[in-house]
């Protein structure tokens, strides 16, 4: 009798993201998408990273981890491998300048899968990984780049920088997108607005790996084309070989895992306390991980929740601000102090959540849209301006907190005044309206027959047909 045939072996996939919580997350839930469609996937990162990455995906027998080691470099802390551990933010450049150093163990990587016939069909790579292109090319793998920023921001950077059209007047259309637009200089991010790659080790780091980003196969982008058609095309025209934006997101929508947590110690968990909130009563504070804020502009954040009279759950990732006397008796039933990590994305996903004060990095954006919240925007670093100027006033799904400069603190009046137009006013209600619109377009997008899951079969589907041609 003759022995049964050997199972058709997985088409392998490789995703190597950029050492930073919002760069690897994204590419986590993507990575679940990619072994739900019947592919294997090597996810690759650094020691220090492994368990963050191993707690997601423990329940996916086809998603593996490999290690490589991160590199011992003077001036960068031993240990510290991940952006959001950097001790002082004038260590960011050359954090990844030391990630160059990856590019050997990376090769040694392919080689052995080369020598094992198990070349992965594609590589996903962050674009500060830019060196990662001449090493797939070295064994015929095709490399997709990944920005960690929707097609709105990447286009906009790219034509900045190309065009610099905020050179010549005060308000200005961007050349290659909608002439309906019109920017600021606010708008743009510090380090396109002056891009100077003689004086400033970022931008420099920037045009050094920009050639590798457009040169790559594709771009995966972050969002869907039902959120953000009208930039892709400009996006586009940016990459040469006819490389393609595959908008394949929302990601986060692809996960099949809660993120679980608890609040501070002796507290009930967040959760428990959201449930005896009544639906869209609470807004939740959160400023992400990269985001610095002194105590005098916390203390500012405070008041202005206190004197908004609105009940809040505030994620506070600040180790040295305490709240002044008093304040949290004030509070006591009306608000929620969270101490370092909470679970964000089931909180945005709670009945009783009805705005989200954000700092608007990307991630962030997409999951309080996905499940339907408006936001109240506070932007501050990044492309964050530009995301909530998309959100403001392409999407009609926030409100935003005024600026006032890069040094300036924003009083507690102002908090109080964006939180109370937010959950009680006019703004606010059309805000909440046109978030629950996106939160379902969100969600069919990436279900079976939305643009999102046919652009992903679509992209196994040619990488797959390539893989084969070269059998």
């Amino acid at each position: 009798m003759a022995p049964p045939p050997s199972p058709k072996p997985l088409s392998h996939a490789v995703i190597f993201p950029f050492m930073a919580q919002g760069h690897t997350i994204p590419l986590l839930d993507f990575s679940k998408a990619l072994s739900r469609r019947g592919l294997r996937v090597t996810i690759l990162t650094t020691p220090a990273n492994s368990s963050f990455i191993l707690q997601s995906i423990s329940d996916h027998p086809n998603i593996l981890l490999h290690e490589l080691d991160f590199p011992i470099v003077d001036g960068l802390p031993k240990g510290c491998e991940n952006t959001d551990r950097l001790p002082s933010m004038d260590l960011y450049v050359p954090f990844l300048r030391a990630t160059r150093q990856l590019r050997r163990p990376f090769h040694r990587f392919l080689s052995q899968l080369s020598d094992l016939r198990d070349l992965p069909i594609f590589v996903i790579s962050d674009f500060f990984l830019g060196w990662t292109l001449a090493v797939c090319r070295e064994f015929d793998v095709p490399r997709l780049v990944f920005h960690g920023m929707g097609a709105f921001s990447m286009a906009v950077c790219k034509s900045t920088i190309v065009h610099a059209p905020h050179k010549h007047t005060e308000t200005f259309a961007m050349p290659c997108l909608p002439e309906r637009l019109k920017f600021s200089v606010v708008d743009l991010p510090g380090e396109v607005r002056d891009f100077d790659p003689e004086r400033n080790p970022m931008c420099r780091f920037f045009v050094e790996i920009g050639e590798s980003d457009s040169e790559s196969w594709g771009v995966v982008v972050n969002s869907s084309v039902e959120i953000e058609g009208d930039f892709v095309g400009p996006l586009e025209s940016f990459y040469r070989n006819g490389a393609k934006a595959w908008c394949l997101g929302p990601m986060l929508l692809y996960s099949d895992e809660e993120d679980q947590g608890t609040c501070v110690e002796g507290e009930p968990t967040c959760i428990e306390w959201l449930n005896q909130r009544a639906t869209g009563s609470v807004i939740y504070v959160s400023f992400g991980t990269q985001t610095h804020m002194s105590d005098e502009q916390l203390d500012e954040v405070a008041m202005g929740l206190e004197r908004s009279g609105c009940s809040f759950v505030w994620a506070i990732r600040f180790k040295t601000w305490c709240p002044t006397k008093g304040m949290e008796e004030r509070i006591e039933g009306r608000g929620l102090m969270v101490r370092g990590w909470a679970p964000q994305r089931r909180i945005l996903g709670h009945h009783a959540i009805g705005g989200f004060m954000s700092h608007c990095g990307w991630n962030s954006v997409l999951e309080s849209l996905s499940m339907g919240v408006p936001i109240l925007a506070w932007p501050m670093i990044a492309e964050q301006h530009l995301n909530a100027k998309l959100v403001e006033e392409e999407f009609g799904a926030g409100v935003r907190i005024p600026s006032v400069g890069l040094e300036a603190i924003i009083g507690w009046a102002s908090i109080c005044k964006g939180v109370k137009e937010l959950m009680g006013g006019e703004d606010g209600r059309r805000a909440r309206e046109r978030a629950q619109e996106l939160g379902q377009v969100a969600r069919r997008a990436t279900q079976d027959g939305g643009s999102s899951k046919k652009s992903l079969d679509e992209l196994i589907k040619q990488l797959t047909s390539r893989g084969k041609c070269k059998c």
